[in-house]
């Protein structure tokens, strides 16, 4: 079933308050990548100049820090453990599970859920229990964004969809791909999105754009997000790993840059995303600790757009090593 009728489509510097405050959270979490050496020695050497270049250009951000550490070819994520739920806004709550999050964006009309974690018992025992303890309904739960295809991005929609009637949406590449390789877990095919759709409930809009690279039908969005009378735009990168193909790694490069421009025009000033990949738990704990603090997700808008130039150079990295072994074969 197709979606109903998709239409196409600065902020201050960083406290050094605000700053230390960022970087003691994310070395108390051991989520930094502090550890890292200015040329990664799990790094092919035809890669190693662009990963130097966007180690320097995160330099001491905790944020950025950890994007280099995660996309550093042959680095493991680290383990860390289930937080508890916690609204990062006044209309954005998170569920996670530890090493995979869903976003709940809390709207006037219900609830917009990207994301759902790993399996229908995440659904039961994380997601709806984690919005009833933030004051949140789970029955409200409207629409189910699903990410990309992978199973610790749809594994509680269908649960969702069964429980409370919540409607499944996906990239029609994403639906193929959950379809044949998890038929047995795959959700029941429902709406598509489309690239740039934009996705309205109780006056808040998501827009929905397609940035294939980690799946063929990766989709990240771009929405509105509150504190009190403070208003911002985020974004969430909607898959992370960089696959090994040379094809796939040159359309991942070609996504962070036609969404990096989109993010420009949107004015966007927070980062999200859905594995902690980006010292995300540690600033969640810091919103819990001191909800009437500085926001640490606020990055404004060319902390931001360094966060995208970061991940650009880490690809061109990826893209410069495949390039040398395919040469090489």
């Amino acid at each position: 079933m197709k979606s109903p009728s998709p239409r196409e489509d600065s902020s201050p510097p960083l406290s050094r308050r605000r700053f230390a405050r960022l970087a003691a959270v994310g070395l108390a979490a051991g989520a930094g990548a502090a550890g890292l050496t200015s040329s990664p020695a799990t790094a092919a050497t035809d890669g190693r100049s662009y990963y130097d270049r966007a180690d320097r250009l995160a330099g001491e951000d905790p944020v950025l820090r950890n994007l280099v550490r995660a996309l550093t070819p042959g680095l493991a994520p680290p383990s860390l453990p289930a937080p508890a739920p916690v609204k990062l806004f006044d209309d954005l709550a998170m569920l996670s599970v530890g090493f995979v999050h869903a976003m709940a964006v809390l709207t006037d009309d219900g609830i917009v859920l990207v994301d759902a974690l790993r399996s229908p018992e995440d659904a039961e025992n994380v997601i709806v229990p984690g919005l009833r303890e933030l004051g949140a309904d789970p029955e409200a739960i409207k629409y189910v964004v699903v990410t990309h295809g992978h199973y610790d991005h749809f594994g509680g929609a269908q649960y969702l969809a069964d429980r409370y009637g919540s409607r499944v949406l996906m990239s029609p590449a994403d639906w193929d791909l959950v379809e044949r390789t998890r038929p047995d877990h795959a959700p029941v095919r429902d709406l598509e999105i489309t690239d740039g759709q934009h996705l309205t409930l109780g006056g808040t809009t998501l827009r929905l754009y397609d940035t294939p690279g980690h799946t063929a039908g990766t989709v990240s969005p771009v929405f509105p997000v509150r504190t009190g009378s403070e208003s911002h735009t985020a974004m969430l990168w909607g898959g992370t790993r960089p696959t090994r193909t040379l094809s796939e790694l040159r359309t991942y490069l070609a996504s962070i840059r036609s969404f990096r421009d989109r993010m420009r025009r949107a004015g966007v000033d927070v980062e999200l995303a859905n594995h902690p990949i980006d010292d995300g738990l540690a600033r969640a704990e810091q919103v819990r600790a001191e909800p009437d603090g500085d926001n640490p997700f606020v990055l404004g808008r060319r902390r931001a757009d360094r966060f995208m130039a970061v991940m650009d150079l880490m690809l061109r990295g990826w893209t410069a090593d495949a390039e040398a072994r395919e040469g090489g074969e």
